[in-house]
C-alpha cells in the first residue's frame, strides 16, 4: 500500500471567467480516492502531486490561461498527473478511471492556444510526452509508424538523418507539439498546401477507449472502401472519443531543389485573387502566403503592401513548372526581393511577442477560419471592421496561410487595451466579443470556425451553431464511445451530465 496520498494545498485560486466556471462546474472537485493511488502503484506507473507539476498542467497556450499565469491564478488544478510510457500503460489507467469514474484529460506538449488541456479540478491530466515505444519506418512503401509522445524534432531529425525523408508537417508550434497533439486538433503544418494537413497524411491509427479497450483503425493500404474512415472519427477529436496511442503516416522523399519569390498585391482582395488562381491551376506550391498591409509591416518592415511569400520545394522540373504558373499569374504583381522569405523562415516560429505583450497588460489572440473562395474577401472585411469595432482594440489585421483548391484560410489577429473607464475584467471581457464578433462573421459566410487550432474550451460555446443538426450526432457517438463521459469532458462543447451526478 502506498503511503496516505495528500497533494500539496494550492497557494491561490482563481478563475474569474464566467464562463469556464459554468462548462467546468467549478464548484466541485472530483475526490480520488486512496484505493486509486494505490492501485496506480501496485501497476509501476509513474504519477506526481506536488504542486508544481499540477500547476504546469493546469494550462496551455490559451491567451486567457496566459493572464492567469501573469497573476498567478492557476485556472484549476488537476488532482494528479500520471505518466504513461505504452499504450498498454495508457489502457492500464483508464481502465481504472473509467471504474472510479474520474475524468481524464490527456495532455502533451501543451501548445494548444484553445484551452483544451484545462481540466475538472481534481481530476487526472494525463502527460503522453513518455509514449515513445516505436518509431519504424518502412522505406520500400514510404511510411512512418510512430508513438504519440513523440515531438516534432524528434520525429523530423529521425526521419531525415537516418532516413532521407520527411513528415512535411512545420505547424508554427514545431519544437513544442507532439504527434498526439497534431492528430487531436488536427493540425496544420506551415507547407501544407504540399503536404497536406495532418488528417490528410494518416493511415492508420491506435487509440485507447474510455474503458481501456485497444482498438485499431485504418490500415497500411494506401485507400479502402470498408465502411466510413475510422481514422477520421478519432483525429480531431481532442481526447473526447479515445486517446491516440500510435499512428501510421505517409512520408516523402527529402526535397532536393528549392525555390523562393516574393511580391505585392494591390490589395488584399487582389492577392486572395492571384493565390486563387495559383492554386485552381494546380500549382500545388508549399507556401504561398498574403499579409495585409497591416502584417505586411509589423512582420517584413515595408509600408502600404500587401505581400505575397512563395516557396517551393522537390523535383527541380515539378517546381519549375509549378514556377511558371506562379510567375504568370504575378505578372501584374510588384516583384519583392525573395530575402522576405528568407526572413519569414527564420522567425516563423517565434512567438515570444505574446508573452511580452501579455505582460504589458495587452489582450492578443489570433482566430484562424476557413471559406470559400468567394466568401472570403466579404469575409475579411467584415470580420476586420468588426474587431475594430469593439471597443478597446488596437490592431485588427489577417494573413491567408494555408490554399486549397476551393478555399483558404485566414489568420486573423487582434489586440486590445483597456482604458481609463474599463473594468477589471476588461480582458475577458473585450476577449469574449472579439471572438463572437469573428464566429458569428463566420457562420453568416457558412465558413468553418477552426482551420488549425482545434476547438478545446475557448470554441466550445460555438459548437452547436456550426454542426447545426449534425451535433446530435457527435453527441450520440460521444456516449457511445465514451458512457461515463470521463475523456476531456466539456471539449468540443460537450457537456457531461454523467461526471456532474458523480461529483460530491
Amino acid at each position: 500500500m502506498t503511503p496516505k496520498i495528500e497533494p500539496d494545498p494550492p497557494v491561490e485560486f482563481s478563475v474569474g471567467y464566467e464562463d469556464l466556471k459554468q462548462r467546468l462546474n467549478i464548484n466541485k472537485n472530483v475526490i480520488i480516492p486512496q484505493e486509486f493511488y494505490d492501485r496506480l502503484s501496485d501497476l509501476g506507473i509513474r504519477f506526481d502531486i506536488k504542486l508544481q507539476a499540477l500547476a504546469e498542467h493546469s494550462r496551455d497556450w490559451w491567451p486567457l490561461s496566459l493572464q492567469w499565469a501573469q497573476k498567478a491564478m492557476v485556472p484549476t488544478f488537476p488532482g494528479v498527473v500520471i505518466y504513461p510510457t505504452s499504450t498498454n500503460e495508457i489502457s492500464k489507467i483508464l481502465k481504472l478511471a473509467y471504474e472510479y469514474v474520474i475524468p481524464v484529460t490527456p495532455a502533451a506538449g501543451r501548445s494548444g492556444v484553445s484551452g483544451g488541456v484545462i481540466c475538472i479540478p481534481g481530476s487526472i491530466s494525463l502527460d503522453l510526452t513518455n509514449v515513445k515505444e516505436e518509431f519504424s519506418v518502412n522505406e520500400d512503401s514510404k511510411t512512418l509508424t510512430v508513438s504519440c509522445g513523440y515531438f516534432g524534432p524528434e520525429v523530423e531529425s529521425k526521419l531525415q538523418e537516418d532516413f532521407a525523408l520527411t513528415l512535411g508537417h512545420f505547424p508554427q508550434s514545431f519544437d513544442i507539439s507532439t504527434v498526439g497533439g497534431w492528430l487531436a486538433c488536427r493540425s496544420a503544418g506551415q507547407l501544407s498546401n504540399k503536404y497536406g494537413k495532418i488528417e490528410d497524411m494518416v493511415l492508420s491509427l491506435e487509440v485507447v477507449l474510455s474503458d481501456g479497450s485497444i482498438i485499431k483503425t485504418g490500415t497500411n493500404a494506401p485507400k479502402s472502401a470498408v465502411g466510413p474512415d475510422l481514422n477520421q472519427l478519432f483525429v480531431g477529436s481532442e481526447g473526447t472519443l479515445g486517446i491516440i496511442s500510435k499512428a501510421t503516416f505517409r512520408v516523402h522523399s527529402l526535397p532536393k531543389y528549392k525555390r523562393k519569390a516574393a511580391f505585392s498585391a494591390q490589395s488584399f482582395a487582389n492577392g486572395l485573387k492571384v493565390c486563387q488562381n495559383i492554386i485552381q491551376r494546380e500549382a500545388n506550391i508549399a507556401v504561398l502566403r498574403l499579409y495585409d498591409s497591416v502584417e505586411s509591416e509589423r512582420n517584413f518592415k515595408l509600408k502600404d503592401k500587401n505581400i505575397i511569400i512563395v516557396m517551393d520545394e522537390g523535383e527541380r522540373f515539378l517546381v519549375d513548372a509549378n514556377f511558371s504558373i506562379l510567375l504568370e499569374e504575378c505578372k501584374d504583381l510588384e516583384v519583392l526581393d525573395e530575402k522576405l522569405v528568407d526572413d519569414w523562415l527564420e522567425n516563423r516560429n517565434d512567438v515570444s511577442g505574446l508573452g511580452h505583450f501579455t505582460k504589458m497588460g495587452v489582450c492578443l489572440d489570433t482566430i484562424e477560419i476557413s471559406s470559400d473562395w468567394t466568401s472570403l474577401p466579404l469575409l475579411y472585411d467584415e470580420v476586420v471592421t468588426s474587431l475594430k469595432a469593439v471597443e478597446g482594440t488596437v490592431n485588427a489585421s489577417a494573413h491567408q496561410s494555408h490554399a486549397y483548391m476551393s478555399g483558404a484560410c485566414l489568420y486573423f489577429t487582434f489586440a486590445g487595451i483597456s482604458g481609463e473607464n474599463s473594468g477589471e475584467n476588461f480582458n475577458e471581457t473585450y476577449y469574449r466579443l472579439c471572438w463572437d464578433a469573428v464566429m458569428q462573421t463566420v457562420e453568416k459566410y457558412n465558413g468553418a470556425i477552426s482551420h488549425h487550432h482545434g476547438i478545446g474550451l475557448n470554441r466550445s460555446g460555438y459548437m452547436k451553431t456550426a454542426l447545426k443538426e449534425s451535433f446530435s450526432v457527435l453527441e450520440g457517438i460521444k456516449s457511445q464511445l465514451d458512457p461515463k463521459g470521463i475523456l476531456n469532458p466539456f471539449k468540443l462543447g460537450l457537456k457531461v451530465e454523467e461526471i456532474i451526478s458523480e461529483l460530491p
